[in-house]
């Protein structure tokens, strides 16, 4: 069986959402498939260049490839939901008031509004 990756055209929509965790603010955006499914995210720390930053990168082209090449987003959640190391702390975001590391927020945000494979909700 071969997979077949399911990029995003040039030219898509997508949503950005600022938080912060612990004091490190970043901006999570979330590139969308036509019918509003998450297809690739990205996140930019305030700090460009340092290690965060260039791990965040990793993480989300890792999240990024799983969603293109079929994980389902709950497979995709479960994999990185609850991983913990630093930054981590309080959020300015009322739904995720904690998080245990920026890989766990971004996960439970995908969570929280595309999870049961449909698009966007809210």
């Amino acid at each position: 069986m071969v997979a077949t990756r399911n990029s995003l055209p040039p030219t898509r929509s997508s949503i950005t959402h600022k938080f912060t965790i612990g004091g490190h603010e970043g901006y999570l955006t979330i590139g969308l498939h036509a019918d509003g499914r998450p297809g690739e995210i990205f996140i930019k720390m305030s700090k460009d260049g340092s290690t965060i930053s260039g791990m965040c990168q990793a993480f989300c082209r890792a999240f990024s490839l799983a969603l293109q090449y079929g994980l389902t987003v709950e497979d995709s959640v479960a994999r990185f939901k609850g991983m913990r190391f630093e930054p981590m702390g309080a959020t300015a975001n009322p739904d995720i008031p904690e998080a245990m590391s920026i890989v766990d927020y971004v996960a439970r945000f995908i969570e929280l509004h595309f999870s049961g494979g449909h698009g966007l909700r809210r």
